[in-house]
């Protein structure tokens, strides 16, 4: 079983793909609480600009920095191509989140090396082991 807990706290920068620019978006309050947690969010969505006070970016490939984790917010059969993406860009991990699954992609992560968190919502999780804290205390 994958350390979510070592994940969250080892990782600084986290790529959003399908994050909306609508406050009302599960993407966005997510977005909005990681920023507030102290990462470091870069949104990937072809369709807006700026989100959050962040430049967004058409594809993954584009961001110029390197990406811890990869949080998709799009739907299953879309997630193929941005595992690609992902283990093309060296991430670290591909999180999938709730509603969002396909073992085809889940396998090639995972035989590429990445960690992979499937059907998990990412601020649910960093609220339940209570991240904020640990990374705090170290």
């Amino acid at each position: 079983m994958m350390d979510i807990a070592g994940l969250l706290m080892a990782s600084r920068r986290i790529a959003i793909v399908g994050l909306s620019d609508k406050p009302e978006r599960d993407s966005y309050r997510v977005a909005s609480y990681l920023q507030s947690q102290g990462y470091s969010i870069v949104p990937v969505n072809p369709h807006i600009r700026t989100v959050l006070g962040e430049m967004a970016y058409s594809r993954l490939e584009d961001i110029p920095e390197p990406v811890d984790i990869v949080d998709i917010f799009r739907a299953p059969d879309q997630v193929p191509a941005i595992v690609d993406s992902s283990v093309l860009i060296g991430a670290k991990a591909v999180w999938m989140q709730l509603g969002v699954a396909h073992d085809e992609a889940i396998r090639k992560a995972l035989d590429a090396g990445l960690e992979v968190v499937s059907e998990r919502c990412i601020m649910i999780e960093h609220k339940r082991l209570n991240i904020a804290s640990r990374i705090k205390a170290q």
